[in-house]
Parts: structure tokens; C-alpha cells; sequence
């Protein structure tokens, strides 16, 4: 049984199991009777779709990203070195950029 501990392995058993389990799943649904647009559209709430594409940006996940990158990083290395001086500066400077990441 150690072989499905390889990750190719496993990876190629997953992906039978998962299309073996959508095998039975297509088997148990039964034909589509209705096929009126209604079943095959993406659902909104009964509101309109709205006219133009929207185009949300980037750029709250990459500040919230880096705020989290910043402080785990931070963290870690604050926890991996003892209580020094040069510790507490970097642990100062680390608090300084997380409020400008707040902030900005």
C-alpha cells in the first residue's frame, strides 16, 4: 500500500476515483427532460445582467497579500531570533510598514 504514496500515483487515483464518482453521479441523475434556457443559464438573483464587463482590479488582494507576506515573514523571523536590539529595531521597522500597508 506505500505505493499510493507517490505522488504521481496518487494523482492518477484521485483523478480515476473523482471520474469514476462522476460516472455514477451522471447514472443516478437521469435524462434532462426540460431544456429550456432557463436550466442551462447562470442564475442572478432575477436581477439584470448589467450592460458592460466588469473589470475589477488587483490591487486590494496584492496590499492584502503583502500585509499578510510581511507580517508572517516578520513574525518568523522576530520569533526565530532572541530579544535583542536588532531585533527590536526590525520588529519596529515591521510595525512601521504594516501601518503604511493600512494606511496606503
Amino acid at each position: 500500500m506505500e505505493f499510493l504514496l507517490v505522488p504521481p500515483i496518487a494523482f492518477v487515483a484521485y483523478i480515476l476515483l473523482g471520474l469514476f464518482l462522476n460516472l455514477i453521479g451522471r447514472m443516478l441523475a437521469g435524462p434532462q427532460r426540460n431544456t429550456s434556457p432557463g436550466k442551462t443559464s447562470v442564475y442572478a438573483s432575477g436581477e439584470a445582467a448589467p450592460e458592460q464587463q466588469a473589470a475589477p482590479g488587483y490591487r486590494q488582494f496584492f496590499t492584502i497579500a503583502l500585509f499578510f507576506a510581511v507580517l508572517h515573514l516578520g513574525i518568523l523571523m522576530v520569533g526565530s531570533g532572541g530579544l535583542t536590539f536588532v531585533t527590536g529595531a526590525y520588529l519596529v521597522g515591521l510595525i512601521l510598514v504594516l501601518i503604511a500597508l493600512i494606511l496606503g
